[in-house]
């Protein structure tokens, strides 16, 4: 059985939107892992996206979310970012660290797709959600872009 769509306060679709870029990343390197595309590749992509999309991802899920409740669920997040980023610099050191890489940055998204946004969406005032929205709304004026050359997934 499929699952439905999460309907996501407009608020923070921008995030979820992301989100779905995220895990595109993680299928392609599945992909250039799966065609045996050399794993330079792959981290050079890798580094690209994390420069261009995920570093600025992370940090406005920081400042703006996570830093706005101090629980569990937001601890986690910023636990599993820390534990991204960690990830990234293993992957720079050794491609072997690729699976571990994708298996964390998939897990991530999830979670904050099925546990913490909604459970954000329910604690967080409509106020505080709109000023979320309007922060988001001033700094994505430009639509995702993944003007990335070498596309080894489609070798």
């Amino acid at each position: 059985m499929k699952t439905p769509p999460i309907k996501r306060n407009k608020n923070i679709q921008v995030l979820s939107r992301e989100h779905h870029h995220g895990l595109l990343l993680c299928w392609k390197i599945k992909e250039g892992k799966k065609r045996a595309v050399d794993p330079r590749r792959i981290v050079a992509y890798i580094n690209f996206f994390w420069d261009n999309h995920l570093k600025n991802h992370f940090k406005e899920e920081e400042d703006l979310l996570f830093s706005l409740v101090e629980d569990n669920l937001c601890t986690i997040g910023f636990s599993q970012h820390k534990n991204i980023r960690s990830l990234l610099e293993r992957v720079n050191e050794s491609p072997d660290n690729l699976d571990a890489f994708i298996e964390h940055l998939e897990a991530h998204i999830r979670f904050e797709e099925r546990e913490l946004f909604p459970h954000l969406e329910q604690i967080l005032t409509d106020q505080q959600l709109l000023e979320i929205g309007s922060a988001l709304e001033a700094s994505h004026e430009v639509p995702f872009i993944d003007n990335y050359q070498d596309e080894f997934w489609k070798n």
